[in-house]
């Protein structure tokens, strides 16, 4: 009984150890599970960030490609650039150059007109002097010219004229005028045209008519000929065929009598044999 009683003891005590163990225990493995799980959890929220990181680095290449592509098309860029500024440094060092040639010309320009416009103002002056003695010239000859005969002439011939236009005044006038004797002169002679074209119509009329038997007369004959040129036709194409047959005949003919000549040589030939046969 001792002994049982001891054992009893002893699985209680075992009990109550066990317990206590797993009293202590629990707050343990609690303590161990919700560091696995914050752990976990740690894990997961670094494997977002490291995916995170990656799309970022992947992006962040595929940003370094694109400013390195940038990079060197700024940098060809610049190198066209350079060479552009030192063409364009040539060409402005070429323009100086000519802006240098110019001005100097200009310069030997701007002397030369000062010299012709010295020029210019004597040739002015000796023109003025040559001007003034052409007017005592001129009005020299003009007294001159005014007692020579041509000249008399010519006044005379003006005066005709001037006569001239006054008749054609007055002619104008007595145009304007339908009781003129002009107006009446060429009343009647419109008149007079006016009777030649009613017989000139009359005279045209007559010959149209005669035109128009004519045409139907020559349309008459023309209808007259081709029926004899159809009539010709027939006859010229009735001869043809004859023709042709005769020419048809005529080759038969021909053949009729070389087979004639043919059948005449046998003959004579059978006749040479039995002459010879008989001979013999």
């Amino acid at each position: 009984r001792r002994g049982e009683e001891d054992n009893k003891n002893e699985k209680e005590k075992n009990k109550v150890n066990k317990k206590e163990t797993m009293k202590e225990i629990k707050p343990v493995v609690k303590q161990v599970a919700e560091q696995q799980h914050s752990q976990a959890s740690e894990i997961e929220k670094s494997k977002t960030v490291l995916f995170q990181l990656q799309a970022k680095f992947q992006e962040l290449e595929k940003e370094m490609d694109s400013i390195l592509l940038e990079t060197k098309k700024t940098e060809r860029e610049i190198y066209l650039q350079d060479d552009a500024i030192e063409a364009t440094k040539y060409h402005c060092e070429n323009l100086e150059a000519q802006v240098r040639a110019l001005y100097s010309e200009n310069l030997k320009l701007r002397h030369d007109a000062e010299t012709v416009q010295e020029e210019f103002e004597i040739t002015f002056a000796r023109n003025n002097e040559y001007r003034e003695k052409i007017k005592a010239h001129k009005h020299l000859f003009w007294e001159m010219e005014s007692k020579m005969p041509v000249m008399i002439e010519l006044a005379k011939k003006k005066a005709v004229v001037k006569q001239l236009k006054t008749k054609k005044e007055d002619l104008m006038h007595d145009l304007r005028n339908p009781e003129g004797s002009v107006i009446k002169q060429v009343q009647e002679e419109i008149a007079l045209l006016k009777r030649e074209i009613t017989t000139l119509k009359e005279c045209i009329n007559k010959k149209a008519d005669f035109l128009e038997e004519e045409k139907k007369m020559h349309a008459k004959l023309r209808k007259e000929i081709e029926v004899q040129n159809k009539r010709y036709d027939a006859i010229l194409k009735r001869l043809h065929c004859q023709l042709n047959k005769l020419h048809s005949n005529k080759r038969q003919w021909h053949w009729n009598i070389q087979q004639l000549e043919k059948k005449a040589a046998e003959l004579r030939k059978c006749l040479g044999v039995v002459e010879l046969q008989s001979s013999i």
